[in-house]
């Protein structure tokens, strides 16, 4: 199985106490009568995008979802690692009520607000780093991937942002020069911005090198230097290098011990930036505030979204402070630090901190990795298990020995989860991935894995 970073023992969790639903219940087919309508007319209205899955949310309590025809389905995507305290958390719900009926914009980035200023505060003092930090308001992950990559070219003045293949930073120009999970997501968009270079990502499961841990002295990290260094990417015009703590969409990856100090060490002695995507693995989703704390490291720059705004658009760029525009005007946005998103996001960091997610994702993520290597025991098409906290995966493969990618048969399980009313996402190219809400319970992991067992033995009934 891949390397993941040992944690420490932790205390009991103290998890939401809402009156959840029990058990999925199924009144229709999924998807149902009302469903197909929707799903028909948004085939028609809607541009086509990234819609897979029958699901058509009504409403939502904690890791509960309810659909348009009264179907209760198990949510174990937490749209997209977005709402991090479960649906309708009432003191969420009780923040957006009370700003939006008092103000919700004025006048954008060109005024003050006392709410935007407490949020900046207690960000800032949360991030990695013993250093003064200041705080930049965007609305989604691939807006504070454009602002980290600005910030990184204004104040170095160096054309090169190295990245790693397989990395997810968001579809606009800027953070899509960056990403190379998905030959879509670049097809027909070059040239991209200019700039943008990559070096294999640390994949223990599947080493671009065929070595392995850790008798390999992460050559994945050393190799920046050695080779990259040496001949395609001269370090004297490299701004920065952006990474995430966990791979997201490329495969829920977790780097080996010791990758993340080797890099920064070598960015280090070329005064080049280090940019922490915290987008999909912050806020709680590894048992941290911020998953690059399991990496022993200190970022230039962090990148947030998806869970910081509790459900709403919201997102946010921290960095030394001395990394500060001196110019008004060399970057701003409309809408960023919207104040109902802002108070979403305090009370959601609320949430967090009352109801101990930290602790509780770090026990329930134990847990559930344990149980998803329970199942790869029972069935051979699971060739790795992976993750830290909530953010884990199972890769499946048509052969343990060879480690084909088995995509059919991942999107079959997939498939049978939703007819089991199991709502789950896809990631690189044959995984999948479980991040319930943090307030998730050991019987709702329960009742998922025991979904997940029965879909693949009828996905494999299928083949």
């Amino acid at each position: 199985m891949s390397q993941t970073a040992p944690s420490p023992t932790p205390p009991a969790p103290v998890t939401s106490k809402r009156a959840a639903p029990k058990g999925i219940l199924l009144k229709t087919p999924i998807p149902g009568p009302i469903a197909q309508k929707v799903v028909a007319d948004d085939r028609r209205y809607l541009m086509t995008s990234t819609k897979t899955s029958p699901i058509v949310a009504a409403s939502g309590s904690g890791v509960w979802i309810t659909d348009v025809d009264g179907n209760r389905l198990l949510d174990f995507a937490s749209g997209v690692a977005v709402n991090a305290v479960g649906y309708a958390h009432p003191e969420v719900v009780r923040a957006v009520r009370d700003q939006v009926g008092r103000l919700s914009h004025f006048a954008g980035t060109d005024f003050y607000y006392e709410n935007q200023v407490r949020l900046a505060e207690r960000l800032a003092k949360m991030a990695p780093g013993d250093f003064e930090k200041k705080v930049f308001f965007t609305n989604s992950g691939t807006e504070s991937a454009e602002a980290a990559l600005k910030l990184s070219h204004w104040n170095r003045q160096r054309p090169i942002v190295v990245g790693l293949l397989g990395a997810f930073h968001g579809r606009t120009m800027g953070s899509l020069t960056m990403t190379t999970s998905k030959p879509v997501q670049r097809a027909r968009y070059a040239p991209f911005v200019g700039g943008g270079m990559h070096i294999p990502a640390p994949y223990c499961y599947r080493c671009p090198y065929k070595l392995e841990y850790p008798s390999c002295d992460l050559y994945c990290a050393k190799v920046l230097k050695e080779l990259y260094f040496q001949t395609s990417i001269p370090p004297d015009d490299v701004a920065a290098f952006l990474a995430e703590p966990v791979m997201g969409e490329g495969g829920y990856i977790v780097p080996p011990p010791g990758w993340h100090r080797t890099i920064k060490s070598i960015l280090d002695e070329h005064g080049i930036l280090f940019i922490d995507d915290e987008v999909q693995a912050g806020m709680g989703r590894t048992g941290k505030w911020f998953a690059i704390e399991h990496h022993g490291i200190v970022p230039d720059i962090v990148t947030l979204a998806k869970a910081l705004g509790g459900g709403l658009p919201m997102g946010a760029m921290i960095f030394r402070r001395d990394l500060d525009y001196t110019t008004q005007g060399s970057h701003s946005n409309t809408f960023g630090g919207n104040l109902v998103a802002v108070a979403a996001s305090g009370a959601t960091i609320d949430v967090i901190e009352k109801e101990h997610l930290l602790d509780n994702a770090r026990v329930q993520g134990d847990y559930l990795l344990g149980r998803l290597r329970e199942l790869s025991e029972k069935h051979p098409e699971i060739g790795d298990v992976r993750g830290l906290g909530l953010m884990t995966a199972t890769e499946f493969v048509a052969d343990r020995r060879t480690k084909e990618p088995a995509v059919k048969f991942r999107d079959r399980v997939m498939e049978e989860t939703y007819r089991r009313g199991l709502i789950l996402l896809p990631c690189g190219r044959s995984s999948i991935r479980y991040i319930p809400p943090l307030v998730v319970r050991r019987e709702e992991i329960d009742e998922a894995i025991e979904v997940l067992d029965d879909a693949i033995r009828a996905a494999r009934a299928r083949a």
